[in-house]
């Protein structure tokens, strides 16, 4: 795989340029008059053919590798972009109180804490109070470091069922002579093993959460 994705393109208007001139002493004034000049001029429609030429670079090339195990392969890359998403993002996207645990879920009244739950959807101004605004950053947190964890689970390397394995199970390869002649012969184990199951099923069950959680706010993924 090689991919090459450009930064997003950087308009450059009349007003842009004038801003220019006060690198070099011009007032702000003096350059927002001339901004305000030019943007009734040929100029502007210029600045618009320009841009309007110009493209996004975007060059991917898929191997035949690269979807020999995709998820893998996808996991990869989302892993970093999460973690740099969260670093530098500037704002937070709507979480619904179903997607939360208890204590992140309030209601319009201002009464918060567990058990509560807040609904966007429904007409209420004290949704809109301080306390509130924390909440919703704190929801986005919340729901990044899931998709964050998940992705570091789903990473090709990382073998997380085994931690939940106290006994690894041996298969008991001994040629028996009632297995003679038989077409298929039943299984037998030097080891059975022995494994939390419970402990893997809540594991798995965080992952696919996360994967869920990743899909249904894709949307929110912007800086």
């Amino acid at each position: 795989m090689k991919v090459k994705i450009g930064p997003f393109l950087t308009w450059w208007g009349p007003y842009q340029i004038s801003e220019l001139l006060g690198h070099v002493g011009v007032s702000e004034e003096k350059h927002r008059k001339i901004g305000d000049y030019l943007a009734e001029t040929w100029f502007n429609e210029v600045c618009q053919w320009v841009y309007d030429k110009r493209h996004r670079t975007v060059k991917i090339k898929i191997d035949r590798y690269d979807v020999w195990n995709m998820d893998g392969t996808l996991a990869i890359i989302t892993l970093p972009m999460l973690k740099l998403l969260k670093e530098k993002k500037h704002g937070s996207c709507q979480v619904e109180s179903e997607d939360v645990p208890q204590e992140l879920r309030f209601e319009c009244n201002g009464d918060y804490g567990p058990q509560k739950s807040f609904d966007f959807d429904g007409d209420c101004s004290e949704a809109y109070n301080n306390k509130s605004y924390e909440m919703i950053h704190a929801r986005w947190e919340w729901v990044m470091n899931e998709m964050i964890w998940t992705f570091e689970q789903l990473q090709p390397d990382n073998d997380w069922e085994d931690q939940y394995w106290k006994v690894r199970p041996e298969i008991d390869f001994t040629d028996y002579p009632e297995d003679e002649e038989k077409v298929a012969v039943p299984i037998r184990w030097k080891v059975e093993g022995d494994c939390d199951y419970e402990g893997m099923k809540k594991h798995q069950e965080r992952i696919s959460n996360g994967t869920r959680l990743f899909g249904k706010y894709f949307q929110g993924l912007w800086d």
